[in-house]
């Protein structure tokens, strides 16, 4: 239990280090900004109006597999109200990989005109100084910079539930290994340097694991390269969310981990309080309860208050029950190696594709029609 709690305070610790670190200083290279679109999510209006929100020189693409996605009118419109920033959205399906946001994202890549390319996803809230940030950590020996995303907005318990599990846990531990100079990427937001990518045979690369952002963690680390993550993450507006769905959505996530990174997963069945919970009930000592809660969940509330995060009551308690599935969802993690992502089965057996220079290229040589 005392190592537990150690770990507890450490990761914290160095999460908070990590929060304050200044950014280096700004390039202001052009950028090509993907963002792939897929229905009318939560907030998408806004969250794609925040696109054009930078200063400074920079393209954006907005990558859709099908024509008749709705999200499409939605681009086009916010497009027409920025002129000045050149955008476009181009729309095909190119199957390179079994991932089908790399499927959609390839086009887009193919046609970017800048050498640092962003990938986004549609429901990240971009500040005003994104691309400033970004490009403030792409320093020398860096091949990728990443953002994991933070939950706000949280409408029901069901939706604290799931900020709990990105916040202060995921995104803590995110930090945690950021501030050792160990940044995993996160596929919500990657910041790639182009000819790192490409010399790794393209975007189908990220197709050889079941997530793109282990691969392209692999990827950047074999090219004797580092991931860099952005001090404050970039937010996700959550809204209501159903209890099934954020399960489901763990109960992937970790078997992406269990699979991409097995060595680092074990040890996840030791965070959080259950384990320690536990074995204070089973040593009889009742009384050491109340402390041992309040010290457990201190540092939690310290650094969501610092980072600005969700901390009301009902979080801490969303806190607490995340706590509790952590063991389950631990075990779950290692069960099996496929998974359902948006309507699409994916297992481990069948995901990848040509990889080498040149693999990103689909059958046809057009990147997609394309609807200004």
């Amino acid at each position: 239990m005392v190592l537990c709690l150690i770990l507890q305070y450490l990761g914290t610790g160095l999460a908070l280090w990590a929060l304050g670190r200044a950014p280096g200083a700004d390039s202001g290279a052009p950028v090509t900004v993907l963002r792939p679109i897929c229905g009318l999510e939560n907030n998408l209006a806004e969250t794609l109006e925040s696109t054009f929100s930078a200063p400074g020189a920079y393209e954006v693409i907005f990558c859709a597999a099908d024509p008749a996605d709705p999200a499409i009118a939605l681009a086009q419109e916010i497009i027409a109200r920025h002129p000045e920033v050149p955008a476009r959205v181009l729309v095909g399906d190119d199957k390179i990989s079994g991932n089908p946001k790399l499927n959609n994202l390839v086009k887009g890549w193919k046609a970017a005109t800048h050498d640092l390319i962003l990938m986004s996803d549609s429901n990240v809230l971009l500040p005003p100084d994104y691309l400033a940030r970004l490009r403030g950590q792409m320093g020398p020996g860096v091949g990728l910079v990443s953002s994991p995303p933070i939950g706000i907005r949280p409408e029901g318990f069901a939706a604290r539930l799931e900020c709990a599990f990105l916040n202060t846990h995921q995104a803590r531990w995110q930090m945690a290994g950021a501030a050792l100079d160990q940044g995993f990427a996160q596929g919500k937001m990657l910041f790639w340097r182009r000819d790192v990518l490409e010399r790794a045979g393209g975007i189908a690369a990220l197709g050889t694991e079941m997530a793109e952002d282990v691969a392209s963690t692999k990827v950047v680390r074999a090219a004797g390269l580092k991931v860099r993550l952005v001090g404050q993450f970039f937010e996700q507006p959550i809204g209501q969310r159903d209890f099934a769905v954020v399960w489901g959505r763990q109960i992937r996530w970790a078997k992406v981990r269990r699979m991409g990174f097995r060595a680092l997963y074990v040890p996840e069945v030791l965070a959080g309080a259950a384990l320690p919970f536990v074995a204070l009930l089973a040593s009889g000592a009742f009384w050491a309860l109340p402390g041992f809660l309040l010290a457990w969940y201190l540092p939690e509330a310290l650094l969501a208050a610092r980072a600005g995060w969700p901390r009301q009551v009902e979080d801490i308690g969303a806190w607490v029950l995340r706590d509790a599935l952590n063991p389950a969802l631990w075990v779950l993690g290692w069960r099996g190696t496929s998974f359902e992502w948006r309507g699409n089965a994916m297992d481990k057996s069948q995901v990848g594709g040509p990889v080498g220079p040149g693999s990103d290229k689909p059958g046809s040589d057009k990147p997609g029609s394309v609807k200004s």
